[in-house]
């Protein structure tokens, strides 16, 4: 009974903040490793940003909207599978 209605009906709030904050999450990798200089895509984005590299900051931007796309993507297929009155069509 709890499962059916009640953990159902919590998740789909739960679901979509998680999808929502996924940008601010993207959006803080690149702010954490270009302060402490860390190695990775925020800092190259960031390298790429200062030495006017058109390519790898259109890479870069090709790549953080594809993973958020998939990942509002995933959010919508679990609101269907949580919620059976969502219908996709």
């Amino acid at each position: 009974v709890i499962y059916k209605h009640a953990l159902r009906n919590a998740l789909i709030p739960t679901v979509t903040v998680i999808g929502l904050s996924f940008g601010s999450l993207i959006t803080g990798a690149v702010l954490t490793e270009s302060i402490f200089s860390w190695p990775g895509l925020g800092r190259w984005a960031t390298q790429a940003i200062l030495h006017s590299d058109m390519a790898a900051m259109t890479g870069f931007t090709l790549l953080i909207a594809l993973i958020f796309v998939s990942a509002n993507l995933l959010v919508d297929l679990v609101y269907g599978a949580l919620d059976p009155r969502i219908r996709y069509g």
